[in-house]
């Protein structure tokens, strides 16, 4: 019996009570490892295509569907509840550097597509266990909130219109294409995460299907801000008008490094929270050496010392790494949610709370 998408939303939060739900791991080094070339990406629909296409890992929606099926297929096998669409670049900015802003929509209802088939094949084998889909929704290939220019710091490459209807058109596109809940992840510019979350609600008044949103920020490095500034406390003040089902971070960080400010998310935010690391810091070749029992050991912990409601991986992990992760934190109580009192909490670069 095929279960409708109310069914499926009740199930995600069911599911989130009652234990602690592992996300897929990284696209891009899945994607490295298949060696692909330049053909692979053009297809027969690119063939003629005046750019150069290889790289733009979201085109394999259109052009070699069968390595996304296989990709989420082997993260589910691993053990993975949730699996991200493969369109963090599939926007129209962001497929402009390829010269494919037409092509952003149909991205994104294949890869909606591809995902939702997978996860279905795989809830029907092991009905106890339901599978979901993520809408992944990237960053960006442009900043509202730092300057294109050093020398002139009003100087932006894109305006918040038109990031807004980027992602309004991504967003539109993953939902008809029958994704669970929408990822806004790896947001290092809290504004153009706001054009995301803006572009969400606003199709949701206007009587689109509503449906959980998770957001995923990154702290760049050891300062423990967010590239446009923000600390931790202040990113989720500037986001939680959204009442996301989740909020949390990932990338840039390999989980030892991480665990300060997902602890800091943990005290403050009173709803679910995620993370999904990388596997370590990157070597010299810009490659990750980190173990999957390495990482499931870090993320062990987390899930141990009650910080955690999902957990999954970035940059660097492999199906090997969601298994090591899911055998980890099986049977460990999801982190409980706390209630804050009422207060005024605003935000820029830090918190400001009213008591």
């Amino acid at each position: 019996m095929t279960v409708g998408r109310d069914g499926r939303i009740a199930a995600l939060h069911t599911a989130a009570r009652r234990r602690i739900l592992v996300l897929d791991g990284s696209w891009g080094v899945m994607i490295q490892r298949q060696g692909l070339s330049e053909q692979d990406f053009r297809g027969q629909r690119f063939a003629r295509h005046s750019h150069p296409l290889r790289g733009d890992n979201d085109l394999l929606c259109l052009t070699r569907p069968d390595i996304v099926s296989a990709l989420h297929d082997a993260y589910f096998a691993a053990g993975a509840d949730i699996a991200e669409t493969n369109t963090f670049n599939a926007t129209a900015i962001s497929q402009s550097d390829y010269g494919l802003e037409t092509a952003a929509v149909d991205i994104n209802l294949a890869a909606a597509s591809l995902a939702r088939e997978s996860a279905d094949r795989w809830t029907a084998q092991t009905p106890d266990k339901p599978r979901f889909v993520a809408g992944a929704i990237g960053p960006l290939s442009r900043t509202l909130s730092m300057s294109s220019d050093v020398n002139d710091p009003g100087a932006r490459q894109v305006t918040f219109d038109a990031v807004y209807a980027a992602y309004r058109d991504q967003a539109r596109a993953l939902h008809d294409g029958g994704v669970d809940l929408y990822l806004v992840e790896t947001i290092f510019d809290t504004l153009n995460a706001k054009a995301a979350i803006k572009a969400i609600l606003d199709l949701q008044d206007e009587g689109l299907k509503r449906l959980p949103i998770w957001i995923s920020g990154t702290i760049t490095d050891r300062s423990g801000r967010t590239l446009s500034g923000q600390t931790v406390e202040a990113f989720w003040n500037s986001v939680r008008h959204a009442k996301p089902f989740a909020i949390g971070f990932n990338c840039a960080l390999g989980a030892d490094l991480m665990r300060p400010h997902i602890a800091e998310l943990s005290r403050i935010a009173d709803t679910l929270v995620a993370a999904y690391p990388n596997a370590g810091l990157p070597n010299a070749f810009g490659e990750y050496d980190e173990e999957p029992r390495e990482t499931a050991a870090h993320l062990d912990e987390w899930a141990t010392s009650g910080l955690v409601n999902i957990l999954g991986g970035c940059c660097g992990t492999t199906p090997e790494h969601i298994a090591a992760i899911a055998r980890a934190v099986e049977g460990k109580t999801p982190r409980v949610i706390p209630e804050r009192p009422p207060s005024m909490r605003l935000s820029g670069l830090e918190a400001f709370e009213l008591a």
